[in-house]
């Protein structure tokens, strides 16, 4: 697929974390479908920035999100004194859960799919 519609996607998927993170207020879809979606965003992001493969890509962004977690869990905003910046807890995340790392993981296995059979689409 062209980068360039990765790059778009991105924005589209970055538009609609906004949107839900100022006016969707719920216990489903603002925990786990902005979750789900960051990693979306982020490999969207690394497949229109650079040449990696589906799964380098994919895997580069589990792990990513899979060590930011991990920095949430060692309280690091708290350790860098950044607890009073309110952009540092957000981009980094204040409070370690084993379900967003279940919700990273589903936001891969959904885009590892949707590469799967839109290349078997071109293919044909």
């Amino acid at each position: 697929m062209n980068r360039l519609y990765y790059l778009i996607a991105a924005l589209v998927v970055f538009l609609l974390e906004v949107w839900i993170a100022l006016y969707v207020h719920d216990d489903f879809i603002r925990p786990w479908g902005g979750d789900v979606l960051v990693v979306v965003l982020l490999y969207c992001l690394v497949s229109g920035v650079t040449r990696l493969n589906v799964l380098s890509a994919a895997l580069a962004v589990l792990v990513f999100a899979c060590f930011i977690e991990t920095l949430q869990y060692l309280q690091i905003v708290r350790i860098l004194g950044l607890e009073g910046n309110a952009f540092a807890r957000t981009i980094i995340g204040t409070t370690f859960s084993w379900s967003d790392i279940v919700a990273y993981t589903l936001g891969i296995v959904l885009v590892v799919g949707v590469e799967v059979v839109m290349n078997k689409r071109q293919a044909v």
